[in-house]
């Protein structure tokens, strides 16, 4: 089914930005990018998805593996004794001594639907053939791994997610969108998009990864806030 998302500013990465612009999604690749209008006459049988903010590439998550080998992502039902956020150091190594393969397994899927719910669509392996349940879960979740690419900044490989600004937001060690996206939005291209509720890149950067409203991954609608 051919569906139109548009958005106040689409930013492709690589190409001029659009303002009310347009992403034209077939299956599960970019048929179209363009404004609005010129999309919707084009594709005047589309469904349109309308969003507020910016549209952006899916975003690339370089520190995945921590997030889900080092770290517990608790269950809501957990929420009274856990919270709700995170938790590294000293408090996952108290569940880890004794979390089994299901309550593990819980962690992972949990992990990777937050992070769906920052806008990404990628994320960086390697992930080995020890870890079948990692393996499995991503696979299930759609999320392509990809290799490591340079760190965004000097001394960002090394960085500890449990520190302060490490987290679920790929924006965390202060990459901008170029740096932090999967790659350009390009016709043909696989539909892997992002949508913020921010007026621009700036906002984007400043506010986080946490303002995404919805996550696109091969054509498909896996996160919506609104």
């Amino acid at each position: 089914m051919l569906t139109i998302h548009a958005a106040p500013l689409v930013l492709p990465v690589g190409a001029a930005a659009v303002a009310d612009g347009a992403v034209v999604v077939d299956g599960d690749r970019i048929a179209a990018i363009g404004p609005y209008e010129e999309v919707a006459a084009a594709y005047p049988a589309a469904r349109v998805r309308r969003w507020p903010g910016l549209l952006t590439p899916g975003l690339r998550q370089d520190r995945a593996r921590a997030l889900l080998t080092r770290c517990y992502h608790p269950d809501p039902r957990e929420a009274d004794e856990l919270g709700e956020l995170p938790l590294w150091g000293e408090g996952f190594e108290r569940i880890a001594a004794t979390m089994d393969t299901a309550r593990r397994a819980g962690s992972v899927r949990r992990g990777l639907q937050r992070m769906l719910r920052h806008g990404t669509t990628h994320v960086v392996g390697p992930f080995g053939a020890e870890e079948p349940a990692l393996r499995t879960a991503l696979a299930r979740s759609g999320l392509t791994v990809v290799a490591p690419s340079a760190p965004i900044f000097p001394g960002a490989a090394e960085l500890d997610p449990s520190a302060p600004g490490g987290d679920l937001d790929p924006f965390a060690y202060g990459g901008d969108l170029a740096a932090t996206a999967h790659g350009p939005l390009t016709v043909g291209g696989r539909a892997d998009l992002a949508v913020f509720d921010v007026p621009d890149e700036e906002a984007l950067r400043t506010g986080g990864a946490g303002r995404c409203v919805a996550t696109v991954l091969a054509g498909r609608l896996v996160h919506r806030a609104r």
